[in-house]
């Protein structure tokens, strides 16, 4: 199932595509969230949705499409987890997993404008696979547990201020991630039964010019492992979100400028759809 939410902030309706048709899941449930993920909520849509009783919802298509998942509470992010963007980034692969923290306020609709945050001059993009969490994880017993804990699976810009991350960070990275709109995902929340993890294809461009492309069969740490790894530290609560890394392509290679005023940055991840922010200063 793709499941998606449409309307202005803070008043999407949850829809499930059916082709080309959006059709309205409000009657089913309350939003897509930790609470109806919680709650048997995927369940519940599938079962309407063999029914056959859900109805279109009127003038979709001029909606806006907002995050797949309404705020989480928390957004868990895995760092350097593709080798070549480790190694742009001056790094050695990480022999563990490399956790940080992003503020649930990152969170955006896949298309909204992104605002360069104050005295930034080094924005960054990051095409990532992102992973949404269906019921509570902590210590898991092996990675092979991880997969009944996931909802599904959404595309993810992991938007990071590269000064703020690493020059002005006193060690920690999340102060260069941390700002608002800096976490766009979407357009859809793709269910596991539609998704194989293990090997699909991440793009980005910027300004209609590419810059990544890889594959997340070159993951150091695969999304089982990840969810299982985090479980030993920490609760994954229904509707969080775990991003797990981006590959090499970035604007902190050195090889391409940082993002200015009236770029346009597209991202997406094979099956799981495309995202279009401009960006503007704030």
């Amino acid at each position: 199932m793709k499941l998606a939410r449409l309307g202005d902030v803070g008043h999407e309706t949850p829809v499930l595509l059916d082709g080309d048709r959006y059709l309205d899941l409000s009657g089913v449930i309350r939003d897509i969230d930790g609470d109806t993920l919680a709650a048997g909520g995927l369940e519940r849509v599938r079962a309407a949705a063999e029914a056959g009783t859900l109805p279109e919802l009127p003038g979709a298509d001029a909606l806006r499409i907002g995050s797949p998942v309404a705020r989480p509470s928390a957004v868990i992010c895995i760092g350097m987890n593709y080798a070549a963007h480790a190694a742009e980034s001056g790094s050695q692969p990480p022999e563990i997993p490399i956790m940080f923290l992003k503020t649930p306020n990152t969170v955006a609709g896949p298309n909204d404008e992104v605002e360069i945050p104050r005295r930034s001059v080094k924005t960054d993009w990051e095409v990532e696979l992102g992973v949404v969490i269906r019921e509570r994880a902590l210590y898991l017993d092996s990675p092979a547990d991880s997969a009944k804990h996931i909802a599904g699976y959404l595309v993810a810009n992991d938007l990071s201020e590269r000064e703020f991350q690493l020059e002005v960070s006193g060690g920690q990275w999340s102060k260069g991630k941390s700002s608002p709109g800096f976490s766009p995902l979407g357009p859809w929340l793709v269910t596991p039964d539609e998704v194989d993890a293990r090997s699909l294809r991440l793009r980005s461009w910027v300004n209609g010019e590419p810059r990544q492309d890889s594959t997340t069969a070159d993951l150091i740490f695969g999304v089982d492992h990840i969810i299982w790894h985090l479980s030993q530290f920490l609760a994954l609560e229904p509707g969080d979100v775990v991003l797990t890394g981006t590959p090499e392509g970035v604007a902190l290679s050195g090889r391409f400028p940082y993002l200015t005023a009236g770029d346009v940055v597209e991202i997406e991840i094979e099956g799981l759809g495309r995202q279009r922010q401009t960006y503007r200063n704030a």
